[in-house]
């Protein structure tokens, strides 16, 4: 049993090494086969409680290879549109592990310190946001505010709150349904940077927006 596991250890360890030192495959195609390697081993791991590792492996590569989100040829449409909607704004696009469309949205571009109405440099981006969602009605939205740690949580709660909800409002305003878009508010509980900087503490004052396609 321990044999077979270590086998399927090795062999999940090497077709990730692989996937890694082939620059031929996609992103996409990458992060799915690394699902399938880290699908096998828990798989593998499971199935050895009952005596069954290779078939629990087998499941658990399909599980991992799938994901929790499609990651259809429109979504990759959307990435790269948004890529060149954005360019030199400070607008980070990428595709997350679980397949979604993130876009996070820097504090000069989004909301001044204290606020929540949205900066004119802000528009431009969210109109055109607005008309990729408009483009695929299929697609789900989240949207996630936070703050530094300038201030008390009875502050931040809200105001990073109230930033997605004007996001929100903002693309509603554009014809995107406000059932498609689901908000939520970290406060300053989620930092990327050091709050102990000005430099740190404007990086973790942002948005983050996801976009993800349910599979069918």
């Amino acid at each position: 049993m321990k044999k077979t596991i270590s086998l399927l250890a090795i062999t999940a360890a090497f077709g990730l090494a692989g996937c890694q030192s082939m620059p031929e495959m996609t992103e996409t195609q990458q992060r799915t086969a690394i699902g399938t390697g880290i699908g096998a081993l828990a798989g593998a791991a499971i199935g050895s409680a009952s005596g069954h590792a290779g078939t629990g492996a087998a499941i658990g590569a399909v599980v991992g290879g799938v994901g929790t989100y499609a990651w259809s040829s429109s979504m990759e449409k959307q990435k790269r549109e948004m890529e060149q909607a954005t360019a030199g704004t400070g607008v980070q696009v990428s595709q997350t592990a679980d397949n979604q469309l993130k876009l996070e949205i820097p504090s000069d571009i989004s909301f001044d310190t204290g606020r929540a109405d949205i900066k004119p440099n802000f528009r431009p981006v969210l109109e055109r946001f607005a008309q990729t969602l408009n483009a695929n009605p299929n697609t789900t939205v989240r949207i996630i505010g936070h703050t530094d740690s300038t201030g008390s949580d009875a502050i931040n709660d809200p105001l990073s709150v109230n930033r997605a909800a004007n996001t929100r409002q903002y693309l509603a305003d554009r014809g995107v349904a406000p059932s498609r878009v689901a908000i939520d508010g970290r406060g300053s509980r989620e930092p990327i940077a050091d709050n102990a900087t000005a430099t740190g503490r404007a990086q973790n004052r942002r948005v983050e927006i996801y976009v993800a396609e349910p599979r069918s």
